[in-house]
């Protein structure tokens, strides 16, 4: 079943570039994996202007291989440092509304 995951993140002030480079290099490594049908980077228009990943992946299992690459750790750790608290991550599965 297809895993839709959305990531919300506050940035610190004037840590913007260097988050964005972070999560630059994380989302061009994250496309190249198999399971990974998109992986998006947005950010909001008002508020908080909370920077907002957008991914969808194959499986469950492509999840947890996304969260185990290196790419992923790096950016963890680079993030860190960068974001005002921890994303707020929200993991969704498809409902047949048919």
């Amino acid at each position: 079943m297809p895993v839709k995951v959305v990531a919300l993140v506050t940035v610190k002030a004037g840590a913007d570039n260097a988050f964005l480079a972070a999560a630059s290099a994380c989302a061009a490594a994250s496309r190249t994996e198999a399971g990974t049908l998109y992986y998006e980077i947005w950010r909001e228009t008002d508020g908080d202007r909370r920077v907002v990943f957008n991914e969808l992946y194959v499986d469950e299992a492509a999840v947890a291989q996304h969260m185990a690459s290196d790419h992923f750790k790096i950016f963890g750790k680079a993030a860190a440092d960068l974001w005002t608290a921890p994303p707020t991550i929200i993991v969704t599965h498809p409902i047949d509304i048919g």
